[in-house]
């Protein structure tokens, strides 16, 4: 893209890449304050998900959790300033697997995978950080945005380290029956709020009913993809630990939503193991289930 609005931004993006991490959490703590005390970013939003989702908590621990994760939140900004020049040294150093010998032993058995998670740890660098990490295609799904020099950009971001490909979540199924003669190990964020609809899968999860997106387990069952997932911790400021656990490695031989409840029942555990790792501000609940007759 030619555009002097994309040349801008992408000149300013990969100036403050140039910055250390320690001096961009400078920049974070500075966030926090703002968005915390000042603008009072989604408080509203944050305060009622922790108190609904963790009844037994008092308010002086949901208080502290609520400030733990808007640290986090700044802090996943200035790291995501960072990726504009981060090298794969320093993504190796910070990004820690474990049980990777998983995804070694799938490529060898020429079996792709989907590597489910949820919006939890830094999920940017480590769908970055996937074609490093294995001999499998890396394939990251994404969202259309809606500024389209902030599209070219932001895809720039996530794959300036010329490997990795990137597809548009409507066209996801589509375009992996193209790459199907790869193996591949498609990076998928799957803890969005769907429409809320009954074709959606529907479980409870932390402490209310709630609609998970089904199509990760449908894909799985007509590719024959393997799913894992990765649950992506915070080990101190700037690391991260993914472990990755294995859903299933041969999906039609499982039973119907087997694959969607245990995603959700990981990805619970996940967010109770370390509450303020998950993206709070975010309407997982705005949608409620109709009643049916």
């Amino acid at each position: 893209m030619n555009s002097p609005g994309y040349k801008l931004l992408r000149s300013i993006a990969r100036f403050w890449g140039r910055f250390p991490l320690w001096f961009l959490y400078l920049f974070s703590d500075f966030l926090y304050y703002l968005a915390y005390y000042l603008i009072r970013y989604r408080r509203s939003v944050v305060r009622k998900n922790l108190t609904q989702s963790f009844t037994e908590k008092s308010r002086s621990e949901i208080k502290q959790i609520e400030k733990k994760f808007y640290h986090n939140l700044t802090d996943l900004f200035a790291e995501y300033i960072k990726m504009a020049r981060i090298s794969k040294d320093e993504l190796h150093k910070r990004m820690h697997y474990e049980n990777a010998e998983v995804l070694v032993q799938l490529a060898d058995q020429g079996k792709s995978v989907f590597l489910a998670t949820g919006h939890c740890g830094n999920w940017e660098w480590f769908g970055k950080a996937i074609p490093l990490k294995t001999q499998h295609n890396g394939i990251a799904i994404y969202k259309q945005l809606s500024n389209k020099v902030f599209e070219v950009l932001v895809k720039e971001i996530r794959t300036n380290h010329n490997n990795g490909t990137m597809l548009e979540s409507r066209a996801t199924y589509r375009g992996l029956k193209q790459l199907n003669d790869r193996h591949n190990a498609v990076f998928i964020a799957a803890n969005q709020s769907p429409g809320g609809n009954e074709q959606d899968y529907w479980t409870n999860f932390l402490n209310r009913e709630t609609a998970f997106f089904n199509g990760l387990e449908k894909m799985a069952k007509a590719l024959d993809y393997a799913v894992v997932f990765a649950d992506n911790s915070r080990v101190r400021r700037g690391y991260y630990k993914v472990k990755l656990i294995p859903i299933t490695l041969n999906p039609k031989q499982t039973s119907a939503n087997e694959i969607t409840e245990q995603y959700a029942r990981l990805l619970e555990q996940a967010i109770t193991k370390q509450p303020d790792n998950w993206l709070w501000s975010h309407r997982r609940w705005k949608h409620q289930r109709k009643n049916t007759v």
